[in-house]
């Protein structure tokens, strides 16, 4: 974009309602959690609205005019996309909250996307303590408790890779592009806390052939990208936001290596 629109001064306001809405979430969880089903049969509970709301009027406060598509605004997903747009989804990885063991693999999500890209993304892992943030030309960071660190990809080890990969939503398609590639460690967690682990050095890829929508990826590939990461297609496509419903198609998430570009 041409203008100055400040991504760190935004970054910077959205981060009290981020944790606001981290609050909210596990207020619900704690107190017993009810799950409705949307039309297309997904789950949606109580936090994914207290979240979404806390999420829009602070967004809408920091940068009125800015169109906003969020999950569980089912009206906003018929907008075409501007040149500048958020992708907003309040409670990323429903069914890992309503999971009893407890592993926490659910986050807050709001990216600020120009011109098909992400470039401003903050992700909050609340049961994990977990906030990872950029914005473009800043090193982004997580943050824990008092301790801060900057993120950046690793190199390929020499040991070999470690992929990421959904919980929940593991399929051949995946599995033939992990062999295909020699992966043979793979860590299961949900959410796009996977984008976050390949940031912060903790793993090397995440690839995702089946369905996810923009809001689902667009933070955590914010983040991603400001560590050094970058985001693909199967066939090495560059992966672009304001797709036609917001849908996304496969992709590959990764750090510092470069996989087979001809998969698809």
């Amino acid at each position: 974009m041409t203008d100055h629109f400040s991504h760190a001064h935004l970054v910077e306001n959205l981060l009290p309602a981020v944790h606001e809405a981290g609050t909210a979430v596990m207020r619900i969880h704690a107190d017993g959690v009810v799950a409705n089903r949307k039309a297309d049969g997904s789950p949606i509970t109580a936090a994914d609205n207290a979240s979404e709301d806390i999420l829009l009027g602070a967004i809408a406060s920091a940068a009125p005019g800015i169109t906003i598509i969020s999950e569980e605004n089912a009206a906003s997903h018929g907008i075409s996309p501007p040149d500048r747009f958020f992708l907003v989804d309040p409670l990323d990885g429903t069914k890992e909250f309503l999971r009893p063991d407890g592993q926490g693999a659910f986050t807050v999500n709001v990216a600020l996307i120009e011109q098909g890209r992400p470039v401003m993304g903050i992700v909050y892992a609340p049961a994990l303590g977990r906030l990872f943030h950029s914005g473009d030309g800043q090193t982004p960071v997580e943050s824990a408790g008092d301790r801060i660190r900057a993120l950046a990809v690793r190199s390929a080890p020499s040991a070999g890779l470690t992929a990421v990969a959904s919980r929940t939503h593991l399929d051949p398609a995946t599995n033939g592009w992990l062999a295909a590639h020699g992966i043979s460690k793979t860590q299961a967690i949900g959410s796009s806390l996977k984008f976050c682990l390949v940031a912060a050095g903790e793993a090397d890829v995440y690839p995702r052939f089946g369905p996810t929508m923009e809001w689902d990826t667009a933070a955590g590939d914010a983040v991603l990208r400001a560590a050094g990461g970058h985001m693909e297609t199967p066939a090495g496509d560059e992966f672009t936001y304001g797709k036609p419903e917001y849908r996304n198609g496969p992709f590959i998430a990764c750090g510092g290596f470069r996989p087979i570009t001809a998969f698809a």
